[in-house]
């Protein structure tokens, strides 16, 4: 799919949006001004890509607001060369901004069609992270520490194989909640067993479902 100059508007109203929503990072809102979020869903849903607004990518899951990938990715405060544990790969748009903001992304998705069309994909695309099959709720813990964690999908509570996986100093960005909604929520490792939390207001996401990897 063509990237042409009516996407390219549409993303600079996007871009627009998000600002007047209070994003204010530069290089994340240079990240969304530059993906073409309309190549990570079907084409049928073209011309609604750059509403702020989620879509479904099949496998029950959706590709997330870009205003939430955009607050999510200001909260992570990425300095180049940051080592980012994803958890929730999804289309993989968030993986993207991830890469564009200079992390080394490791991302691990439960869903196996949607891991091996993501693959694909992101690696058409040009982006090169580590993807992995897999529960997110154990992480990666071959591959921690990491400076920061990222969960894109509504979890009911903080997973503590993930706190563990967590470099001292670093912090997960992660929504806790239930089908009802969730609260974004910053959980800093201050220390070896200790960790101190921040709340940034109420979000929805698709749940994050415990021990289990679907093909």
């Amino acid at each position: 799919m063509t990237d042409t100059y009516r996407h390219k508007g549409m993303r600079r109203a996007l871009v627009e949006e998000i600002i007047k929503k209070g994003i204010t990072n530069e290089s994340v809102i240079k990240a969304i001004g530059k993906i073409p979020r309309h190549q990570f869903l079907d084409s049928s849903f073209d011309r609604f890509a750059y509403n702020d607004v989620a879509f479904p990518i099949g496998s029950g899951q959706t590709i997330s607001q870009p205003y939430t990938v955009a607050f999510q990715s200001e909260l992570l405060e990425i300095k180049r060369g940051d080592k980012i544990l994803e958890v929730g790969t999804g289309s993989g748009y968030q993986a993207s901004v991830l890469c564009e903001l200079g992390a080394k992304v490791y991302s691990i998705e439960r869903q196996k069609k949607l891991y091996e069309k993501t693959s694909k994909f992101l690696s058409k695309m040009g982006y090169r992270l580590n993807l992995f099959y897999g529960d997110g709720y154990k992480g990666l813990p071959t591959y921690a520490p990491f400076d920061k964690i990222i969960i894109t999908a509504g979890a009911p509570e903080i997973p503590k194989k993930l706190l563990l996986q967590l470099k001292i100093g670093g912090w997960m960005i992660i929504p806790i909640g239930g089908d009802e909604g969730q609260i974004m929520t910053k959980v800093i490792r201050v220390g070896e067993k200790e960790f101190h939390q921040e709340t940034f207001g109420n979000f929805a996401f698709v749940p994050m479902l415990k021990n289990k990897a679907t093909d």
